[in-house]
């Protein structure tokens, strides 16, 4: 199996897109600092996931949400899940 993952930034409130095989692997080294696009813009969050049965559609994936179009429509699929507000910031549940 392949993941489709995208990460919200805490330090900068943007979003980062990726794929791996290993997601709770990957997730570590992104927090960890361990790796060199993202070692600035830690602590992340995962805020959505999807998985695929091959690398290669994982890929083509991950290539379209990085896109201006995908993207586009990844910021507003995460708005009507009520994942990011309306101004694209984390929505935050108090309890």
């Amino acid at each position: 199996m392949y993941f489709v993952y995208i990460l919200y930034s805490l330090k900068d409130h943007r979003l980062y897109k990726g794929s791996t095989s290993n997601i709770s692997k990957r997730f570590r080294k992104h927090n960890s600092g361990g790796s060199k696009s993202t070692s600035g813009r830690k602590p992340f969050v995962i805020v959505h996931i999807e998985q695929y049965e091959s690398k290669t559609e994982a890929l083509k994936r991950e290539r379209y949400i990085k896109g201006l179009e995908g993207g586009s429509r990844l910021k507003d699929y995460l708005k009507s899940q009520n994942i990011l507000n309306k101004e694209g910031y984390l929505n935050i549940v108090r309890w």
